[in-house]
């Protein structure tokens, strides 16, 4: 064996090597930058501050779009989890806007996202549902949150019909378990609210009829 072609061969592959580990590295930290993008981006639909929420996004796109080329030579390093991660954080906060909004929804395509990270950020989407509804609650606003709740069935209902093993389909099933139980809670704190406004508007109805008698 030449010790001259050994160390060609190694060579190479370190070139390889360091070429992964630019890549790894510029992925990750997209994707840690990713992830917090699209936390304050839901903060700022919560906020309502919707103006916020779509440059925020905007930006987001953009960094995912860039995470995808970094890594596309390297799919080993791509499917690692980490960049699905990010990219079912992304779906999740527009996916969220849209929803609140009442905006078209956007497809895995036009979020330049994998079908698996879409349905994670589908199924979490669900939970900040729930938030966007229990304000409605609170400021009175029971058809609004009712509008809300029903949109949380129509997401379980679909998510529900997705029987694939966990590797492909991300996890999904325990997502669509903890999206069914979130809605089950919504729904009993939206007809407590509704019953509640009930018995204050009759409350309110016989206190002027009692005054208007005397």
């Amino acid at each position: 064996m030449e010790d001259q072609a050994l160390a060609g061969i190694c060579d190479g592959i370190r070139s390889r090597f360091d070429d992964k580990d630019a890549a790894r590295e510029k992925g990750l930290e997209l994707s840690r930058g990713i992830i917090r993008n699209s936390a304050n981006a839901i903060r700022a639909v919560h906020r309502e501050e919707f103006d916020q929420a779509q440059r925020l996004l905007a930006e987001t796109f953009g960094m995912v779009g860039e995470m995808d080329q970094a890594l596309a030579p390297h799919p080993d390093v791509y499917y690692a989890g980490f960049a699905q991660d990010a990219q079912k954080e992304f779906a999740e906060a527009r996916i969220t806007l849209a929803l609140v909004r009442d905006q078209p929804l956007p497809t895995p395509e036009q979020l330049q996202v994998g079908d698996a990270p879409y349905l994670g950020g589908l199924a979490e989407a669900v939970g900040e549902l729930r938030r966007s509804a229990l304000d409605k609650i609170r400021h009175s606003q029971a058809e609004q949150a009712e509008r809300l709740l029903g949109i949380m069935d129509d997401v379980y209902a679909q998510l529900v019909s997705f029987d694939y093993p966990s590797a492909i389909s991300g996890n999904l099933k325990r997502s669509t378990d903890v999206a069914r139980s979130i809605i089950e809670k919504t729904r009993g704190d939206l007809t407590t609210a509704i019953r509640q406004q009930q018995l204050e508007r009759e409350l309110h109805r016989l206190e002027v009829l009692m005054e208007a008698s005397e």
